[in-house]
């Protein structure tokens, strides 16, 4: 009987498999047509490749993918680590470090959701400026040449982001100058952002097609591997595979749409996670560093100073093209010291210099922090942007030696010099124009939102910090310019900004302090004197 039975057992399990394979062939082709119907019809997909740059985009509306044909890099934890560092705290950052592992493991949503929630819980909605002075340097250092070329092309251009509003909409609309942009919305309470998106699921595609006209012809950008439901606004999409991506090349500065002068924040790297794991373990070691460092320039004379600082890492450049050293006749007459104006780069511009020439002299500043005077090893005198107030207190300290001024009045790390203010000219008649610049690697030692007390300690806690320090060929006064004083005060400082200019490779500009901290901090530069 057993054996009888078991054909009929086989015949119902096979039939039950067949009946079964039929249920899923027919479920399959109906979803592929359900897809077909949604998306097939409506456009055509092709690659970013030959067609895209041959085609006509002059009269259509682009809508990018933001993160997948704009972006060279496929992550997003650098944007939140800089959110996290910059906004937050060094513990914030680590948490978020320490959750790289199940990051690496978890679907896209899920991850932005969690890097979401460490990053911006507690964040003061009001006092969040690191989207527009931190991540557009990040940003444009990603942008790629071939997703930006067809970017340029088009009549209206539309970006479409994963990541928070708050974080690309500078970017995007002030360096890249796309015409509208769509990301993610957070949740604030109490002005606080509690680390939380909206849920705003077709409200991209109700945002798009609402600023788009009747007439407007549009194309999608999009990645292979990516769905997108605002997709369907278009009947033309371009995709973009990771693969392709790999290729392309990064966006020269000099093709920036709008020039990058300005930016803060500390970390002078793209925080990867490879990048932080070597910072962290650095940290302690960069603080005993920094501490040695500053014991050394405190203390020790030149002599000893140069060649110990040397050995620790920190590198002093030092180039003397100053023909003419001796003071002239009409500075002995009136007993004046050497003027030394020097472009600005960070608060240790006083102490390289000092180091250079081997001899103390004064210095005046302007917003100096209370600490950093206290610690310095030579004299600073602490200006009041009052004119005749300052022209004399610089006269007076003139007469007592040599003076270093910085007349940008405030710091610039790109390759660009700002205004130079006028009144040094009118002081001395023997002016030497010294070119600064520095290099870092790891931590940046100026900050226009942060606490100015610790730059020139994060300087010093870079590996290999190194300073150029250049002596030009002396420029003399409006003393012995022509008898129009008033005229000529600022041609002697645009001469002097321009000899620096030439010196360095930098560009000279007319913009000043005040918008620079409009710019990044939001005020007009008036900090606390911490």
């Amino acid at each position: 009987m057993e054996i009888k039975a078991l054909p009929k057992a086989l015949k119902l399990i096979l039939f039950i498999s067949r009946a079964l394979l039929k249920l899923h062939k027919n479920h399959t082709k109906a979803l592929k047509r359900t897809l077909s119907n949604t998306h097939g019809s409506h456009f055509k997909s092709q690659t970013l490749t030959s067609p895209v740059y041959t085609s006509d985009l002059s009269q259509k509306t682009l809508i990018f993918d933001v993160e997948e044909t704009l972006l060279r890099s496929p992550s997003m934890f650098p944007y939140f680590m800089l959110v996290a560092f910059e906004s937050g705290s060094l513990i914030r950052a680590f948490v978020l470090f320490a959750l790289y592992p199940l990051l690496f493991l978890a679907n896209d949503e899920l991850s932005i959701k969690i890097m979401v929630m460490v990053s911006f819980f507690g964040i003061k909605k009001d006092g969040f400026r690191v989207g527009s002075s931190v991540l557009p340097k990040f940003f444009l250092e990603d942008v790629g040449v071939e997703g930006f070329d067809v970017l340029r092309r088009g009549k209206k251009t539309v970006g479409v982001s994963k990541l928070p509003q708050v974080m690309v909409e500078c970017f995007l609309k002030d360096y890249l100058e796309i015409d509208y942009v769509f990301g993610r919305d957070l949740k604030v309470f109490g002005g606080y952002f509690v680390g939380l998106m909206k849920e705003n699921k077709n409200t991209i595609k109700h945002r798009i097609n609402e600023v788009l006209e009747e007439d407007d012809q549009t194309v999608c950008f999009s990645n292979k591997s990516v769905k997108r439901d605002w997709i369907s606004c278009s009947k033309e999409v371009y995709m973009v595979s990771n693969g392709e991506k790999k290729t392309w090349q990064i966006l020269p500065r000099e093709r920036y749409p709008k020039d990058l002068i300005f930016h803060d924040g500390r970390l002078a790297f793209r925080p990867e996670p490879l990048n932080m794991l070597v910072m962290f373990m650095w940290f302690p070691f960069a603080i005993l560093l920094s501490t040695f460092r500053a014991i050394i320039a405190l203390t020790m004379p030149y002599d000893a100073l140069i060649p110990i600082l040397e050995f620790t890492g920190m590198q002093l450049k030092l180039t003397n093209n100053n023909s003419t050293p001796d003071t002239t006749s009409h500075d002995r007459k009136q007993h004046k010291g050497r003027l030394y104006v020097c472009n600005h780069r960070t608060l240790l511009d006083p102490l390289y210099l000092s180091f250079g020439l081997k001899k103390p002299f004064a210095a005046v500043t302007y917003s100096l922090s209370r600490m950093s005077e206290i610690l310095s090893p030579i004299k600073t005198v602490r200006l009041t942007r009052d004119r005749d107030q300052d022209a004399k207190t610089m006269d007076k300290m003139l007469k007592l030696g040599d003076l270093m001024v910085c007349p940008e009045g405030t710091t610039c790390r790109e390759p660009y010099l700002l205004r130079f203010s006028p009144l040094f000219a009118e002081l001395s008649d023997h002016i030497v124009p010294v070119a600064l610049d520095s290099y870092v690697t790891m931590f940046y030692g100026t900050t226009a939102s942060g606490l100015k007390c610790l730059d020139p300690f994060l300087f010093m806690m870079n590996p290999n910090p190194v300073y150029r320090v250049q002596f030009l060929d002396q420029i003399h006064g409006v003393s012995s310019q022509a008898s129009d004083a008033k005229s000529t005060r600022f041609e002697v400082a645009n001469n002097v900004q321009s000899e620096i200019g030439k010196t360095l490779g930098f560009e000279c500009t007319s913009l000043t302090r005040k918008d620079k901290y409009l710019v990044l901090a939001g005020n007009e530069g008036f900090v606390s004197k911490r």
